[in-house]
């Protein structure tokens, strides 16, 4: 065979193998009719990316949108009802990468899963290409990871020639006191949406995606912006945002720059995430137009 021709058949068996690979991903995904989400952000995901009528359960937490609160709840990430799960007979199960358990269950089972997990704002839009690829949904999936990824591109347009005020985001503390406060460290997507909103983190040097930190650790990093983020707007009072004055030193104390974000979109790592990243960067940067 010259090497012409056998140039040709390498190229004509390279296209074989990609049509081949491509009818066992649309095969495998047109399978997906009967879709487990036990994770708030994938059935955030699902719902959004046109694929909500094939979801049959998801998961204890799971609020939104409002059509997932009418599905059977079968536990959470660290709680999963398996055997509940299997009664269900789904074809696919969304799975985090942490829940080796249920995932040696579902092998078990020969009950398909997706496996996947969130380290930074970036992979939100990857795993919803994905996911929407493994379902046999490409392409609601890819519009809306492009209106995400443009919706983040905004944010950053508009704070791109503002300063970064040196930013604290807390997202748990005991109740009217400074103690068990858990911040953002310098990883993962709360992290990654600080420093996209124009803020500048306090703890980005501390390469976790969480910090327990201490009053102490709060006066030595003197933040200028506070900015606490709570599931509901039920779950604030004056009281307890007045538990900060014992710190009159810090500068968002003394400035009055302390601000309470209320929602679960600033928690979970989904479609929504470029919304909260636009009410993060009003709340560091007022002086600009939103």
């Amino acid at each position: 065979m010259s090497r012409v021709n056998r140039s040709v058949r390498l190229q004509a068996d390279g296209r074989h193998v990609l049509i081949i690979l491509l009818l066992v991903t649309i095969s495998l995904g047109a399978q997906a009719r009967r879709i487990v989400s036990i994770i708030p952000a994938t059935t955030e995901m699902l719902f959004a990316m046109g694929a909500g009528d094939r979801v049959i359960a998801v998961g204890s937490y799971d609020h939104f949108p409002p059509e997932a609160l009418k599905r059977p709840k079968v536990g959470a990430l660290l709680d999963p009802n398996v055997e509940q799960i299997l009664q269900l007979h789904p074809d696919l199960v969304v799975v985090y990468g942490t829940q080796t358990e249920l995932k040696r269950r579902l092998d078990r089972a020969h009950i398909a899963y997706f496996d996947y997990e969130n380290k930074g704002l970036a992979d939100i839009t990857g795993t919803i290409r994905s996911l929407g690829l493994r379902i046999g949904e490409p392409r609601g999936a890819n519009a809306l990871a492009a209106r995400v990824e443009a919706e983040l591109a905004d944010v950053r347009r508009r704070v791109a020639n503002a300063r970064r005020p040196k930013t604290l985001l807390v997202f748990e503390r005991e109740r009217r006191s400074l103690r068990n406060m858990f911040a953002s460290g310098g990883e993962g997507f709360l992290h990654d949406m600080i420093e996209a909103a124009g803020g500048a983190d306090v703890f980005a040097d501390v390469h976790r995606q969480s910090v327990m930190m201490s009053t102490e650790m709060a006066l030595d990093r003197a933040p200028e912006v506070i900015i606490e983020l709570r599931y509901s707007a039920d779950d604030i009072d004056d009281a307890d945002i007045n538990a900060w004055n014992v710190l009159s030193t810090v500068p968002a104390v003394k400035n009055h720059r302390i601000v309470v974000l209320a929602g679960e979109e600033f928690v979970v790592p989904g479609p929504r995430v470029g919304l909260a990243t636009r009410k993060l960067a009003a709340a560091l940067h007022p002086e600009l137009r939103w």
